[in-house]
């Protein structure tokens, strides 16, 4: 089992920054970011693995977030650059305890964080 806690939400004009936190419990296999926006699907954004620091992104992110992590603290970041109207969602942290990295699947998630991105 693991908890998880995301913070750093909050509201920013387009081509503003922001940066979320995700806290875990304990160690995990990998952690990562997914979004959902209002009337929309859940997107998968970017995600890192702990041992190695691999790190994916979405296309639609790739080049303006940037994820990273502080192994000490079992703490991932989000640093979101270049932000658009169309970021805007309740932002979500995912975990999985063994690999491979299955973050769709996982059961482990946080309560999720607002990003809302005005223009």
């Amino acid at each position: 089992q693991v908890q998880l806690v995301e913070s750093g939400g909050g509201s920013v004009q387009a081509g503003g920054s922001l940066r979320l936190s995700c806290t875990a419990s304990r160690y995990t296999y990998c952690m990562g970011w997914f979004r959902q926006a209002p009337g929309k699907g859940r997107e998968w954004v970017s995600e890192i693995l702990t041992d190695d620091g691999t790190k994916y992104y979405a296309g639609s992110v790739k080049g303006r977030f940037t994820v990273s992590q502080d192994n000490t603290k079992n703490t991932v970041y989000l640093q979101m650059h270049s932000l658009k109207p169309e970021d805007t969602g309740m932002y979500y942290c995912a975990a999985d305890l063994n690999g491979p990295c299955r973050l769709s699947d996982s059961d482990y998630w946080g309560p999720g964080t607002q990003v809302t991105v005005s223009s």
